[in-house]
């Protein structure tokens, strides 16, 4: 209906075939694909360790986090989105993650959605992180994402099955309200859930249909490998679940190498980036 949209930017000047496969394949199931990257962690236990003696504290979760953001924007086409059938620019770097307010089985559970700058080094990173989930996690808090929810979960059920049906139908013909969009965690860059943290092996999560998540990143906990000189060494596993239609496999491999770059060197993610990359127009 509409070109315009507040999160992306329609992109036009692609070969034909790439604008074909999304009339192909019609959904986020059909373009799922799924791999694992293997990181080895010593260099980055080293770096956390190094910055705890300065009296600074970062975790394994926001060199992640970090090091994703900057390979989204040094590589803008793995932070692209499909919505009706085109191909969009993110015009943000988003990171959701779903926190539990406790560790108990009945806790609550909620989403939260921040924004990541090129200029953001990994101590501002950490710091926002960890300001985000300080206050999520209160009992009392309730962020855009619950408010959200809870009014749409306050209709009767015939009710909140028409609302969702218009939601859709609205972020399909790019009129979505700018602040549904913003509320929402399903229209991010990225999602990422730290499963290593409660002790288990990383899952393939499927990406949403609803929405604009063209990225699922699950955190497994670490393991240990013994290599052939019998050196015991880190690391933990990756699972990825991505969107195939965004870029080529080719594009994929070598973002995944610069991310790579960036968890081996954590330091180099305390310089902040002047810009981000652009994208294709």
């Amino acid at each position: 209906m509409f070109n315009k949209r507040y999160d992306g930017r329609r992109i036009k000047k692609l070969d034909a075939f790439h604008k074909i496969i999304p009339y192909i394949m019609k959904t986020r199931v059909d373009s799922q694909v799924f791999f694992e990257e293997k990181i080895y962690v010593d260099n980055i236990s080293k770096y956390i360790q190094d910055k705890r003696k300065q009296g600074i504290r970062i975790s394994t979760m926001e060199v992640v986090i970090a090091a994703v953001a900057r390979m989204m924007h040094e590589r803008p086409g793995v932070n692209r989105f499909i919505m009706n059938r085109r191909i969009y620019a993110r015009n943000m770097t988003w990171v959701s993650l779903a926190i539990k307010k406790t560790l108990a089985d009945e806790a609550v559970e909620t989403t939260v959605k921040f924004e990541i700058k090129p200029q953001d080094s990994i101590f501002d990173v950490s710091k926002q992180i960890n300001d985000v989930i300080v206050e999520n996690k209160k009992e009392t808090t309730k962020n855009n994402t619950d408010k959200l929810a809870n009014f749409i979960m306050s209709f009767p059920n015939v009710i909140i099955k028409a609302l969702v049906e218009l939601i859709m139908w609205m972020d399909k013909h790019n009129i979505l309200p700018k602040s549904v969009i913003k509320a929402s965690p399903f229209h991010t860059s990225v999602f990422i859930t730290n499963v290593g943290s409660i002790g288990i092996a990383p899952i393939y999560h499927h990406i949403y249909e609803f929405g604009t998540t063209s990225i699922f990143v699950a955190m497994g906990r670490r393991e240990f490998e013994k290599l052939g000189d019998g050196t015991i060494k880190k690391f933990m596993r990756l699972k990825v679940v991505a969107d195939e239609r965004i870029c080529d496999g080719l594009y994929y491999a070598r973002s995944l190498s610069v991310l790579n770059k960036y968890m081996q060197n954590p330091h180099l993610l305390e310089i902040p980036m002047e810009k981000a990359v652009e994208d294709l127009q």
